[in-house]
């Protein structure tokens, strides 16, 4: 079992592998501030045997400094929360078309989405598991206090509070299959196989956003589907931040043009960074996954 390590003796350690840092007191610090583990993920393509992770020795390549992992994982951050607001962007617009295209559709039935008629029985029977958890926000409760006779609050309230996850699992249990493919075409898409893979691969890289998750080396566990992007998103792309891009600039292009100019202008600014320009490695890989998205 390994045991808990002092900052000096993570430093020593780092030098020991072959580490060059040349500035020990800011190196002390960061250590302190973002920790010795989750650094640990930024330098790893530095080493030795990266990206090999069962025989992985912990040694340094030739000249592997602690700042170019740094800038690493500062860059890493940067993008993270760049992309996050445009994620979130998709989500929200999924869920109020939804909302919006199922409740006009069943006008007389504002709680539809727990009725069999409109969503498949498997799911109405699991559906009050979720509602436990919406009917923790005050929101919710505060209906329940002021309609006591209701047994759900109506869709435009509940689905604000359900996670993405049980947003898409009740979207793909509607009994009208014409909602679901109208949800699609809201993104310009005709094949719903490729319209809930987009859907899922938003909802995963949004979750590894909001828990900081690493995205310089993502390997998406499911492959992106290739879609009416076509040959624009080549093989390599389809499990990698790369290949999210090309998803996230596709479906801003449906929700908000303007969005989607604008995050290309922001990857843009964040490229033109010196610490970008000056380094080699990962962070060149990246720098030049990043351009080629933005083409």
């Amino acid at each position: 079992m390994k045991i808990a390590s002092t900052v000096d003796q993570q430093i020593t350690l780092l030098r020991q592998r072959g580490m060059l840092i040349e500035d020990e007191e800011k190196a002390k610090e960061i250590l302190l501030d973002v920790g010795y583990y989750r650094l640990g993920f930024y330098w790893f393509p530095f080493e030795v045997t990266y990206p090999e992770l069962r025989r992985r020795t912990h040694q340094f390549v030739e000249g592997a400094s602690f700042r170019e992992a740094t800038d690493l994982y500062y860059l890493d951050t940067e993008i993270r929360n760049l992309l996050a607001p445009y994620l979130y962007r998709i989500e929200v617009n999924l869920r109020t078309f939804l909302i919006y295209i199922v409740s006009n559709h069943y006008h007389d039935n504002p709680t539809w989405f727990a009725d069999p008629r409109a969503v498949r029985g498997d799911y109405v029977k699991q559906f009050d598991t979720v509602y436990e958890h919406v009917k923790r926000n005050e929101t919710i409760a505060r209906h329940h206090r002021k309609y006591p006779n209701d047994r759900d609050a109506p869709a435009w309230k509940t689905l604000e509070y359900m996670t993405f996850g049980d947003i898409l699992i009740l979207s793909q249990n509607l009994k009208e299959e014409r909602l679901s493919k109208q949800l699609a075409a809201h993104y310009g898409l005709r094949n719903m196989d490729v319209f809930w893979n987009w859907m899922n691969t938003i909802r995963v890289v949004r979750n590894l956003c909001a828990h900081g998750h690493n995205l310089y080396d993502l390997r998406l566990q499911k492959s992106i589907k290739k879609g009416p992007l076509g040959d624009s998103i080549k093989s390599e792309m389809l499990h990698t931040l790369q290949g999210v891009l090309c998803v996230v600039f596709y479906l801003l292009q449906q929700v908000s043009v303007n969005r989607q100019v604008e995050l290309r202008a922001h990857l843009r600014q964040l490229l033109l960074r010196p610490e970008v320009n000056s380094v080699r490695g990962a962070l060149s890989y990246l720098k030049e996954m990043l351009c080629s998205s933005l083409k």
